[in-house]
């Protein structure tokens, strides 16, 4: 079976000893991202809806980099440091994801690198 890192353009960079993702055989592992601008490296500003929009996009690029992309995400895990935001982040979540709806854990956490109030991981099909 084929493995392999990836380190995706466009995505922030990795701030500890990890790959973006791994990819093995036909599955992507994408590590979790919280929601850090890529250009400066800083957590953004706004609400639990725009840092959760900021991390789809990190992981769009993660997946593109790794053959894959948001529509085939299989599973997801979401880390809430307030399990408070659920409802907005909620909402963002399903507006990004529209139709499709892979499987989700949310899981409310004591909290996150960088003081990020959310980081989110998964698992997708390559293309």
């Amino acid at each position: 079976m084929e493995f392999r890192t990836i380190k995706a353009e466009g995505a922030p960079k990795a701030v500890g000893p990890y790959s973006h993702s791994a990819v093995a055989g036909d599955l992507v592992f994408c590590s979790g991202q919280v929601p850090l601008d890529p250009a400066t490296g800083e957590l953004v500003a706004g609400d639990i809806a725009a840092q959760t929009e900021r991390i789809l996009d990190n992981l769009a690029a993660v997946l593109t980099a790794s053959n894959s992309s948001l529509d085939r995400i299989l599973k997801t895990t979401v880390f809430l440091a307030d399990i408070g935001d659920f409802t907005a982040m909620n909402e963002a979540y399903a507006k990004r994801f529209g139709d499709h709806r892979p499987a989700r854990s949310t899981v409310g956490v004591a909290g996150l690198p960088r003081g990020a109030r959310i980081e989110i991981e998964c698992i997708a099909a390559r293309r």
